[in-house]
């Protein structure tokens, strides 16, 4: 992170791809989701990191992104997600979800 333009995200994710390190890497789609299933309460990525890395096993760590990310690009999108088609929806607390399809 001392590189500039280097976040926790970025660094994150050099960490786990590049060294198979455990680590975190908490974007936009992270963040949204895990809030919105209810599993972390929080307001921004850097909080949403801190709270994962004391709740999520270790274990996933390293793929949480790597199936939160598409999950949020196509289905559990941003505005109106696709909630009636989620195999997840039963189990989701769709905090902050106004609008879903």
């Amino acid at each position: 992170m001392t590189l500039p333009g280097v976040g926790r995200k970025t660094a994150n994710l050099v960490v786990t791809v590049g060294f198979q390190k455990p680590g975190i890497c908490v974007d936009v789609h992270v963040h949204r989701i895990s809030n919105r299933w209810g599993y972390i309460k929080t307001k921004t990525p850097e909080e949403s990191e801190k709270a994962l890395r004391r709740k999520l096993p270790k274990q996933y760590w390293i793929t949480y992104n790597d199936l939160l990310v598409p999950y949020g690009q196509n289905l559990c999108l941003p505005v109106s997600p696709l909630c009636s088609t989620c195999k997840l929806a039963q189990l989701c607390d769709r905090a902050g979800v106004k609008k879903s399809r």
